[in-house]
């Protein structure tokens, strides 16, 4: 009977506090939602593409790949090559999807000819989505046609487009890792720690505004962890391409103007993390149960942080997002583009949110029932 009474206890414990119920369900919604916004976008209608395409010999295959191409929706546009080299360069710069390569004789193979007259190159950019594409295209075709000649791949892709590539995936992510880690691991003791303490009602208690209390939690905070996440995320960074046997020299290609919206992209969203740790610390009642729903959030954020490495390209949308608006034009910048508008909303909205989170915490710093449980 005592067994049935302690487990009678535990549950009526767990099913009254609804603080627990909402951190044991919430994971499963978050995984949820993500993984429907997933689907949706890894499902959705195939990107068209104007395919520009230098052709070297003739073959009928040619027409072929062009009817493929107007049903998938595309277009391919056929250049002659004056200069091969330059046709090569043209791929490598983005400036041409593909450089197709028909031998002399290709077609007279076909019909039985001489094996030696059966080679078919593909020259294209794995990193780029319309040469990919293309060459998706162009080799179903060819394996239709028939099975007996070679199809030579040949990628342009530089040590220095491979190494941009790589950081464009990883380092949004990184950056996200190491600076909610450093927000997490000096706002919880901050916040939630002197809640449970009983300072921070000491503080209520005198004539300090709640706003001031607020900010003069979460500015102090906010320069805290910027200095833990830059101190990580450079050493990760500069050690990674050494990690992974790539050259930097990659890193001269951006433009300072780069250097700098990725800067401003990142210090707009540390205040903003610190921001609603603090007010999702400030509504727990133990640093353990404020550990537990950041838990939760850090999940949901770093899923959004790498996730979109691997989803097709998200639209101008994504300012209004926060977190996801800098990981997303962080990416941009890093494949090369220079997103200026793009950035500078995000970090006008990602401050936004920030002052809404300070006006949420000041309200619930005024409240008794959360502060005192009143």
């Amino acid at each position: 009977m005592k067994l049935l009474a302690l487990m009678k206890k535990e549950f009526h414990r767990f099913f009254h506090d609804p603080r627990l119920i909402v951190t044991m369900l919430l994971p499963g919604i978050v995984i949820f939602l993500l993984y429907t916004i997933m689907g949706e976008m890894i499902h959705a209608e195939p990107e068209t593409y104007d395919y520009k395409v230098y052709l070297q010999g003739e073959s009928f295959v040619t027409s072929l790949i062009g009817v493929a191409a107007e049903e998938s929706g595309n277009t391919v546009e056929w250049l002659s090559v004056e200069d091969m080299d330059a046709a090569k360069k043209a791929v490598e710069d983005g400036e041409a999807s593909a450089l197709l390569i028909f031998s002399d004789g290709f077609d007279n193979f076909l019909e039985g000819g001489s094996p030696a007259d059966s080679v078919v190159s593909i020259v294209y950019d794995p990193l780029e989505d319309a040469g990919t594409s293309f060459y998706a295209l162009s080799d179903a075709i060819l394996q239709q046609v028939g099975r007996r000649f070679e199809i030579h791949a040949e990628s342009v892709a530089t040590e220095a487009n491979i190494g941009r590539e790589v950081m464009q995936q990883i380092l949004p992510f990184i950056i996200v890792c190491f600076v909610f880690s450093a927000c997490m691991s000096v706002t919880l003791e901050s916040v939630a720690g002197e809640k449970e303490r009983g300072t921070l009602s000491t503080i209520l208690v005198t004539s300090a505004k709640r706003s001031d209390i607020a900010l003069g939690k979460i500015l102090p905070l906010s320069c805290i962890s910027m200095l833990g996440a830059i101190s990580s995320f450079l050493g990760v960074a500069l050690s990674m391409p050494k990690l992974m046997g790539i050259s930097m020299g990659f890193l001269g290609k951006y433009s300072i103007g780069s250097y700098l919206l990725v800067f401003l992209l990142i210090i707009s969203f540390v205040p903003l993390i610190v921001a609603l740790i603090s007010t999702v610390s400030t509504a727990a009642r133990s640093v353990k149960e404020a550990s537990a729903y950041t838990s939760v959030l850090m999940i949901f954020v770093m899923v959004i942080s790498l996730v979109t490495a691997f989803l097709p390209a998200i639209g101008n949308w994504a300012v209004a997002i926060p977190v996801l608006n800098a990981v997303v034009f962080i990416q941009e910048i890093l494949a090369g583009g220079l997103p200026v508008w793009q950035a500078l909303v995000s970090v006008g909205a990602n401050l936004l949110y920030t002052a809404a989170l300070v006006y949420l915490m000041t309200r619930m710093l005024s409240s008794e029932k959360i502060m005192f449980g009143k």
